[in-house]
């Protein structure tokens, strides 16, 4: 179905947060990102977001490389013309990288196309799950005991699968402190690339804890290293970072680089994308879980509807915003005593969006 966008406006915002997030790259204390509002011929909306960092910590982009290449190449190709959301995102594959950037606009129009068809997202993807069991990530505490408190307040509140964020020297005591106090969760780790393969005897200690998985280990563009990693050790390797496209899973997936795999739709380029990869899944039997790069209620939504494809078998990273916002720009996503979540089944986001939040948290709005 063609789509026609006569106006794009990309807002810039900050959302406070309600404590410091940290992690193997650095820590926030608020949330900027990048919404992007579309309006079609037929006075259709939609909203996507780039939801890069301020500053090239975890992926290349930024805030500001999101605006520039929205502005300057990604909207401008879009404006005034009638074709179909695939023919566009073919169209653009002429851009190399600026993942997060694509994403926001691919979801901006798969929210319209959604509006016309009257389908939910899910549906338009293909989803199949009703709900999406949710896990929790635990960034870095001032403390060990502080950490264990945190993860099992977040058992109770429901939460089906516990990630810990580590690197060297706040690793094993943690994890041990963890297991020892919760024996029998779901349980798994997060390294942000903070290791080495000399580093292969101490990360073959976490074996003896039964994790489900250790993430990104090793360097954020590597897949051959990973994959002598992987030989190594017991606990599966899911990778994170590595994987930017469907190319870059299918190289992993052959060479035994993990045995996981976490879609981010924003880091691997967007929606399409992760259906490619869903597919390599599929074909290959590996367990597909979605990660959260902290967004909005905007971002979130596409989050819940591609974890709602088959594959997608293991608990997402979508939290319910009030764990890390003051006040979120949407409706809050629902937290079961189940620990799982609703797939919304209306057309459009799924969630009202907030513009007098959105109004709240400005910094700035580029109208196109």
């Amino acid at each position: 179905m063609n789509i026609h966008i006569k106006k794009a406006e990309l807002i810039h915002i900050k959302i406070p947060m309600k404590f410091t997030f940290t992690t193997g790259f650095g820590s926030i204390s608020e949330r900027e990102t990048l919404i992007i509002k579309l309006t079609s011929k037929d006075g259709l909306v939609g909203y996507g977001e780039s939801a890069a960092l301020a500053a090239p910590i975890y992926l290349s982009e930024t805030i500001q490389t999101c605006i520039h290449v929205l502005k300057d190449f990604l909207i401008p190709q879009l404006l005034n013309r009638s074709l179909t959301l695939e023919e566009y995102m073919e169209e653009i594959r002429y851009i190399r990288g600026h993942q997060i950037a694509k994403h926001g606009v691919e979801c901006a129009l798969w929210m319209i196309q959604s509006l016309q068809t009257q389908q939910s997202l899910s549906q338009l993807l293909g989803g199949t799950q009703k709900t999406i069991d949710l896990g929790e990530s635990i960034g870095m505490m001032d403390s060990v005991e502080n950490t264990v408190s945190l993860v099992t307040k977040r058992i109770h509140e429901g939460y089906r699968r516990i990630k810990l964020k580590i690197h060297p020297g706040k690793d094993i005591e943690l994890i041990k402190a963890v297991r020892q106090m919760h024996p029998t969760i779901p349980l798994m780790v997060d390294a942000n690339s903070s290791y080495t393969l000399k580093d292969i005897g101490h990360l073959k200690k976490l074996d003896v804890y039964h994790l489900m998985m250790i993430e990104q280990p090793l360097a954020h563009d590597d897949i051959i290293d990973h994959a002598k990693l992987q030989k190594k050790l017991e606990t599966p390797i899911c990778l994170d970072e590595s994987i930017c496209s469907a190319e870059d899973a299918r190289k992993a997936i052959e060479i035994g680089a993990c045995r996981i795999i976490n879609v981010k739709p924003g880091r691997v380029g967007g929606l399409i994308e992760s259906l490619k990869i869903h597919a390599l899944a599929k074909k290959y039997h590996i367990p597909l879980w979605c990660g959260g790069m902290l967004e909005s209620g905007i971002g979130k939504a596409y989050n819940i509807a591609i974890a709602s494809l088959s594959s997608f078998t293991l608990p997402a990273d979508i939290s319910p915003s009030a764990l890390f916002y003051k006040k979120d720009i949407t409706d809050e996503i629902i937290l079961s005593g189940h620990g799982t979540t609703p797939v919304p089944n209306t057309p459009g986001l799924g969630y009202a969006v907030y513009k007098n939040q959105i109004s709240k948290y400005h910094v700035k709005t580029i109208s196109l």
